[in-house]
């Protein structure tokens, strides 16, 4: 199973390959304020689609694979 991120770590991940935050939830169909307010520690990512953008941006585990490790951009944490 993959390291989880924090959502610093996500949020750096993003800013290393060059990638907005609304870039990304596009990408991802995903609502932009949802997206921030999990990188911000506002929400928790417990039901929905914040879940569902939580465990893209590797911060959560679920089914889905993590939009972030799938393409090269979270490198493990140790």
């Amino acid at each position: 199973m993959p390291q989880l991120l924090t959502p610093e770590q996500a949020r750096s991940a993003l800013d290393k390959a060059g990638k907005s935050i609304a870039e990304f939830a596009r990408d991802h169909s995903l609502d932009e304020p949802t997206v921030y307010q999990i990188l911000a520690g506002r929400k928790k990512g417990r039901r929905g689609e914040a879940h569902r953008a939580a465990v893209l941006l590797g911060i959560k585990a679920g089914t889905e694979p993590a939009a972030l490790e799938i393409n090269g951009l979270a490198k493990s944490r140790k």
